[in-house]
């Protein structure tokens, strides 16, 4: 069995127009999301072998949060840039590398690439991942080649707005 949970980055800040995309911080609304949503995971028992975020600011800063939450060192967080301006297929091509030993990971990417990948493996269609949600794919494999459509199938799916104002 291998297991994903994907997550889409938390609420990012357009305050600063001057910035690239990718340098976008949390807004103060994402700053209380990611460690909430971070804790949820926690208290659910997660206890992930890899957790692998797109460079981006907001990604990577979602990331932190989470594995502050689930006691992971952010020195153990792998950026990875082919997440950024992925495609559903890309994200699947990646996780398809991951060694053998790894069954937990967690994901940290953008919209509308995540929403995507929900989709794959759910047959009730998901519009939207909202910012800082959390869906879970489960796939009964032995080896993370095999990771694809079909294989897997969505088994969780958490936003903050379920949990907070």
């Amino acid at each position: 069995m291998k297991t994903v949970f994907f997550v889409r980055h938390a609420k990012s800040s357009w305050d600063n127009p001057s910035l690239r995309d990718i340098e976008r911080p949390l807004n103060k609304r994402g700053q209380r999301d990611a460690p909430f949503m971070g804790k949820l995971l926690h208290g659910k028992g997660i206890k992930p072998d890899r957790l692998i975020s797109s460079p981006a600011n907001r990604a990577f800063t979602t990331a932190k949060y989470f594995a502050k939450a689930l006691g992971i060192r952010e020195e153990d967080i792998l950026a990875d840039k082919r997440i950024y301006d992925a495609y559903p297929e890309d994200i699947l091509d990646i996780l398809q590398e991951l060694p053998g030993e790894d069954s937990i990971v967690l994901l940290f990417g953008h919209n509308p690439t995540l929403t995507g990948v929900a989709n794959l493996f759910t047959e009730d269609y998901i519009s939207n991942v909202p910012t800082c949600g959390v869906f879970r794919v489960d796939a009964d494999i032995d080896s993370w080649p095999d990771f694809r459509e079909g294989k897997g199938r969505l088994t969780e799916y958490h936003y903050p707005k379920q949990y907070l104002d």
